[in-house]
């Protein structure tokens, strides 16, 4: 089987792909059941939903491969992980790449912040020396032992010094060996076409909500010459509505009996993570061979 960074690739050549952010395993698995091509692990998503914690480069590297691995077991769709600033300097970038590859995943991307790091689409951001970020890429190119490992380098540089650094860091970023890049935080569909024709070789784009990009769609980018598109909080953001409106009413009314048939059912949940499979397996073990399951 192609590795997890083959899979990728071969994805985006294929046609523009969307790709969900999933902060949990079971959210993989229903992506893939749904017919995505690629999940992806949100560093916003993880400090959030797991750590309960604001997205300011407060989680370890450890912590962030612990996570990325039990997701990429569950399910068999290449999984894209957000590596931050890759845990610190171009040396630490070598582990970084080395410990995220034998999680099984498919690729990662490096942004150009300096700790404490934002989230993209505030304010308050400072950015490394392209000379830095250029090393670090090196270092993660050179880290891989899978080729076909993806290396995407992220700029933040739009909202900092601009679109025209923007660009330019982009271009040295693919001269150090990035394989696709990840331009944060442009502010119109113009600017995210300007930006493509710009700058060669492959990029995504990141639609998260109530950012300074505009929510545009797959199609219109694919148009405006982006290979993939970013979703990294849209099921998180809709699964927490779902649980504070779940747990007022059930504050409310002392009750779920309003709200059940908005829940997915114990069929459903079972089907989704095979539970029957795992019966017949069980059977299987204590049989004495002599019947099938």
């Amino acid at each position: 089987m192609p590795s997890p960074g083959a899979r990728l690739r071969a994805a985006w050549v294929e046609q523009p792909i969307s790709i969900p952010g999933a902060f949990n395993a079971l959210t993989a698995k229903l992506a893939e059941r749904l017919g995505f091509s690629a999940v992806y692990l949100s560093g916003g998503a993880l400090s959030a939903g797991w750590a309960g914690l604001p997205d300011i480069g407060l989680l370890s590297l450890t912590e962030f491969v612990e996570q990325a691995a039990v997701i990429a077991r569950a399910t068999s769709l290449p999984l894209l992980c957000d590596a931050d600033t890759g845990f610190g300097e171009a040396i630490n970038v070598v582990r970084s790449i080395q410990l995220f590859e034998q999680a099984g995943v498919a690729g990662v991307h490096l942004e150009d912040q300096v700790l404490p790091k934002r989230c993209g689409h505030l304010t308050g951001k400072s950015l490394i020396e392209t000379s830095a970020m250029t090393a670090k890429l090196r270092a993660a190119v050179e880290a891989r032992r899978d080729p076909d490992f993806v290396i995407i380098a992220r700029t933040d540089a739009r909202s900092v010094e601009g679109f025209d650094a923007a660009v330019e860091r982009a271009r040295a970023y693919r001269a150090a060996g990035a394989d696709m890049i990840f331009p944060e935080a442009l502010e119109s569909a113009e600017e995210f076409e300007r930006f493509a024709a710009n700058v060669e070789g492959p990029k995504i784009a990141n639609m998260t909500e109530f950012g300074r990009s505009p929510l545009l769609t797959l199609d219109e980018l694919a148009r405006l010459g982006y290979q993939a598109a970013l979703f990294p909080l849209t099921a998180f953001r809709a699964a927490m509505r779902a649980v504070e409106l779940t747990l007022v009413e059930l504050r409310n009314s002392g009750t779920q009996r309003g709200i059940v048939d908005q829940m997915q059912t114990r069929a459903e949940l079972y089907e989704l993570l095979g539970y029957t499979d795992w019966e017949k397996r069980d059977r299987a073990y204590f049989s004495d061979g002599t019947t099938k399951s």
